[in-house]
């Protein structure tokens, strides 16, 4: 496979997956930051209760 054949191909994939933009209708994006953002207190809070040596 030739490295103009493997590119071709990939142009191709990707504007098939285009055409839906990517998006899952049960994804909201607010669910998903503030999802992250509590994910990331947690995370925070539990390296400071085990550092407490500070």
């Amino acid at each position: 496979m030739s490295l103009h054949s493997t590119a071709a191909n990939l142009v191709t994939l990707a504007s098939e997956g285009a055409e839906h933009g990517g998006n899952h209708d049960s994804l909201n994006p607010y669910v998903t930051g503030v999802g992250a953002f509590l994910a990331l207190m947690l995370l925070l809070w539990i390296t400071t209760r085990f550092n407490r040596d500070r």
